[in-house]
């Protein structure tokens, strides 16, 4: 597999280490509650298919990435800047 690093350009997989699911920067509110905070924490969707995750440029840059593949194909579609994508939620 390939990601092709936005600041580095595309590179081979083994230059990267998975940080999981993107689902991790959409941290509830400090005072969103226990609900919200236990659901954060300890529940997650593993989908077959087409998924959002975190990677970082380990070997590279050390840019943390939003990577949108397929788990299935390994096909990817598209890779961004994690810190660009947590300026646009602030």
């Amino acid at each position: 597999m390939r990601i092709p690093c936005p600041l580095c350009g595309e590179r081979d997989r083994r230059e990267f280490y998975y940080l999981g699911d993107a689902v991790a920067l959409d941290r509830p509110d400090p005072d969103a509650g226990d609900r919200a905070w236990n659901e954060y924490l300890h529940n997650r969707v593993n989908p077959a298919g087409r998924t959002r995750d975190l990677w970082q440029h380990s070997s590279g840059c050390g840019a943390w990435l939003i990577v949108e593949r397929d788990t299935l194909t390994h096909e990817v579609f598209t890779a961004e800047l994690a810190r660009d994508r947590q300026g646009d939620k602030q």
